[in-house]
């Protein structure tokens, strides 16, 4: 069976604190999470920095056949080539995700609503870590 990461990244305000969190499940099962928080930066950086970190994941686990989950439609739409990549700050994030997706035989990047169950944990995870580092 494939892997399955869920990223998601966002700001309170834009920009402004931001965070990313990434939950990978295999088999049906959660086998990683992690979240980390960027500081001011805009919600495209987070979502990206997120995928980066998913994508990253994949490639240290060694996975050949791997879904990248997200609810930024943006993100996925440039990621499967539909939508360029106007915004100067996110083109260096969006081309070190494709060169890294390109260490992975098999990806699939999907758009899901934010109420996806795993996406709401990520968005959660998230959320935990601008709490903790923005007081």
């Amino acid at each position: 069976m494939s892997l399955r990461i869920y990223s998601d990244g966002g700001a309170r305000g834009n920009p402004g604190p931001a965070a990313f969190a990434i939950v990978a499940v295999k088999d049906g099962v959660t086998i990683f999470e992690h979240a980390e928080f960027l500081g001011e930066r805009t919600n495209n950086y987070a979502e990206y920095r997120g995928l980066i970190a998913a994508i990253t994941k994949a490639v240290e686990l060694n996975e050949d056949d791997v879904e990248f989950v997200m609810d930024s439609e943006l993100v996925v739409k440039q990621m499967n080539g539909e939508y360029k990549v106007k915004a100067d700050n996110i083109k260096s994030l969006y081309k070190d995700a494709k060169a890294l997706s390109s260490m992975i035989e098999k990806t699939r990047f999907t758009h899901v609503k934010r109420e996806d169950r795993m996406i709401s944990r990520a968005d959660a995870l998230l959320n935990m870590e601008m709490d903790l580092n923005s007081q």
